[in-house]
């Protein structure tokens, strides 16, 4: 099983910022172009761009749409994205426009069997944001706590047939301080599906440790404030992708 490097852009009022544990308040703007950092991306050889509408995750709806569609018509890369896609419209949307990969986040708390339709309908179109504090998931751009745990959203969903999982641990997301590598696994085991890291890539010694499971369904790393920050450069997790 391969194991795929998701350089990660968050939009926020059209710029490419970064948030500390998905607050608001702690937001270092890194970019006044969103399309300019994936071509970045993209030429460095990047097989994948992760991307993230931050203001649509808040408000419930698209709001950076334009720079997503403009990312996946003019770059040599597959694009996936997540934050305000609550329906199928919103799916087929960006489905329809040549993004390759949805993620459902709040949704798939707020209304279960929209998502499983959903999952019936796209199949690995679809992937499934498990954003957990605690072990719970949080919803709506991580403004409001569930009482849902994501182990057990999972498992319900694989049922379902999800084929793919985004993990972020929250506390972890935008700190440096490592990922939750045992509830990744965890979750990638209970499940049986894939699951792609997300949160707290400080270096590139955390890369290698999620590539050695990759036999056990963890699949991948979101990586985006370690490559901001120049922790490391993007060719330089590449060269741990295909290591």
């Amino acid at each position: 099983m391969s194991f795929t490097i998701y350089p990660a852009i968050d939009m926020r009022d059209g710029k490419c910022v970064r948030l500390e544990q998905g607050d608001f308040d702690k937001e270092t703007i890194y970019g006044e172009n969103p399309f300019e950092v994936a071509k970045g991306f993209a030429d460095t050889g990047a097989s994948w761009i992760h991307m993230v509408d931050l203001d649509g995750a808040k408000e419930g709806s698209k709001q950076n749409a334009e720079h997503v569609l403009k990312v996946a018509d003019e770059l040599d890369c597959r694009v996936q994205i997540g934050g305000g896609i609550r329906s199928e419209e919103d799916v087929r949307f960006y489905l329809d426009q040549g993004v390759d990969r949805v993620i459902i986040g709040s949704l798939a708390v707020r209304d279960l069997e929209t998502t499983k339709e959903l999952l019936r309908k796209y199949g690995d179109k679809i992937a499934i944001g498990l954003d957990a504090r605690d072990g719970y998931v949080s919803t709506a751009g991580w403004l409001e706590q569930s009482e849902v745990k994501a182990v057990d959203l999972g498992k319900e969903l694989a049922e379902a047939g999800a084929a793919t999982f985004i993990y972020t641990d929250i506390a972890k997301d935008g700190m440096l301080s490592g990922p939750n590598t045992k509830e990744i696994v965890r979750l990638a085991e209970e499940t049986g599906v894939d699951v792609i890291a997300s949160g707290g890539i400080k270096g590139l010694q955390d890369l290698v440790e999620l590539k050695e499971y990759k036999d056990q369904h963890v699949i991948g790393s979101i990586v985006g404030k370690a490559l901001y920050t120049k922790q490391f450069t993007l060719k330089e997790a590449l060269e741990v992708e295909v290591g």
